[in-house]
Parts: C-alpha cells; structure tokens; sequence
C-alpha cells in the first residue's frame, strides 16, 4: 500500500513556473526597492564588466581615471588660473580646479554610462526579466573606482600646495552620495530617452558640455552674486561641488545655496524615477 502510494505521489507533475508579467507601473511608476535589493548581484555583476571592458586593451590602464581630471584642471589652470585670474576660493588655483574635475568626471562619466545602459545590453533586456533600473544603476558604480583612484592623487598635490584636511573630512560620505544621487538621477532620464529617442546619444555631448561651463568646475560659485546665485544653486552640480571642496580642503562653506541645490537633486532621481518606470514597459520594443 504504501508502495502504492509512493509511485503515485512521484507520478504527480511537478508545479509549473511561475510566470512573471511586466504589469503597468500606474501613474507616479512606484520603486520596488525590495526586488532591486533582490538583484543586487547583477548589478554587481554588469558593474565589474563595464570596469573591465573600459580599461581592456587599453594602453594606459587605469591611469585613465587620474589622467581625465589632471588634463581638465591642466587646462582650467592655464585658463583660469593665469590668464582670467579667476578666484578660488581662498584655495591654491590647482587644488581647487582638481576637486573640480574630481567630482564633475564622476557625474559626467556616469551620466554618460547610464544613458546607454539600456541600448548597450539590448539582447539581455529584450530577453531577459530584470528591474530595468538594474542597468543604469549599476553603470555609475565603475566611475567610484575611477573616483576612488584618482583621489590618491589629491593627497600629494594638497601637501605640496600646503592644504591641510579639517574635521570637515567627515563630511566626505555624504558629499559623494550627492555626486551619486545626481549621476544617477540624470542618468535614469537620458537611459529611458536614449532607449525611446536615439537622437539623444548625439546631442548628449553638448548637453554636457552646457552642464560644465553652468556648473563652478574652474570657478566658484561666489563669483555669482544677489538673487541669481540661488537660481545658480538649482543647477544640483553647483552645492554638490562646493560641499566636496569644503570637505576635502577646508574651502568656505558654500552657504545655504547647498540646501537648494541638495533638494534639486532629490527632485531631479524622483522625476527620473518615476519616468523610468513608467517608460519601462516601452524600452523592450522600442530597442
């Protein structure tokens, strides 16, 4: 009997997989924080891929990542520095043009990995289910390694300039996160317009280079006087920039500016996000 009853439960099918549909997001695209926690490990997995793929066969190796804000603040420098005689902030010119270029090649870096995430993996997001922020999100990791290196170099340049770090080094986590949220939040709005519109990849370049010269890389933001320097703030790049020198090389606070451009930031990733996914049905035929 009990032979019976074994050959009979082993003849049971085994339950079907379950299916997953990609249903409507509804009108504010709600965040499933818990299912992209869930795929955290793919986007680990796509963030050490583009890590590799960018310095494979290249002939400097990572050394890219230190020589992109040297030739920027090179080149500020010899525009900036000592033909405008631009101010800095009470900071040595060279010091204060690197954290520049610091903070702006993360952000430019990221927005411009994010904004192809999607096209550049068209048979893994046509074929495969995964949240779509998975692909953008994981393209602005790489730039933190390159940030990470290229900050090595900050040290020796701040002791040769005579710039001592403060207290305000500990401040340094929350200046990053504001470089991320930023990267992340323009680069979820170029990924699904760039996924929708494939004109966007072309006029990407020039909105970045808009962005450099409206953001204070090679200036401060000082230099932006009366009720404009708070439209300047809302340019999130601008306290993001200014709170990074505070932190790293003790530069002036950059005053309550920071406050607008910290909330623009935040309203920039929430409009991104909700963008995102309500346009995250279309990505899949529209690639």
């Amino acid at each position: 009997m009990r032979l019976v009853e074994r050959g009979a439960r082993s003849s049971v099918p085994a339950p079907a997989p379950r299916w997953h549909e990609n249903r409507p997001v509804g009108p504010l695209g709600r965040l499933d924080a818990g299912e992209l926690w869930a795929y955290r490990d793919l986007i680990r997995f796509l963030a050490l891929r583009d890590f590799k793929l960018r310095y494979r066969q290249a002939a400097f190796g990572i050394a890219w990542a230190v020589l992109q804000p040297i030739a920027g603040a090179a080149l500020f420098l010899a525009v900036f520095g000592h033909l405008a005689h631009v101010s800095s902030d009470g900071l040595p010119y060279a010091t204060f043009a690197y954290i520049g270029f610091l903070g702006w090649t993360y952000v430019a870096t990221s927005v411009g990995a994010a904004s192809e995430s999607l096209t550049a993996d068209t048979g893994l997001v046509t074929k495969v289910y995964f949240p779509r922020l998975v692909a953008p999100v994981a393209a602005c990791v790489p730039a933190l390694a390159d940030f990470g290196i290229a900050l090595t170099l900050l040290v020796p340049l701040m002791i040769v300039q005579g710039v001592s770090p403060t207290v305000t080094l500990l401040a340094f986590p929350l200046c990053v996160a504001g470089l991320v949220v930023i990267a992340l939040g323009a680069g979820l709005w170029l990924a699904a317009l760039n996924a929708l519109y494939r004109d966007v990849r072309y006029t990407l370049g020039l909105l970045m280079q808009l962005w450099l010269f409206a953001s204070p890389v090679g200036y401060p933001a000082s230099l932006v006087h009366g009720w404009w320097r708070w439209l300047y703030a809302l340019n999130p790049v601008s306290g993001a920039l200014g709170a990074l020198r505070w932190s790293l090389a003790g530069a002036p606070w950059p005053g309550a500016e920071v406050a607008v451009s910290a909330g623009a930031a935040l309203v920039l990733l929430a409009g991104a996000v909700v963008w995102f996914r309500r346009s995250e049905r279309l990505v899949a035929d529209a690639i």
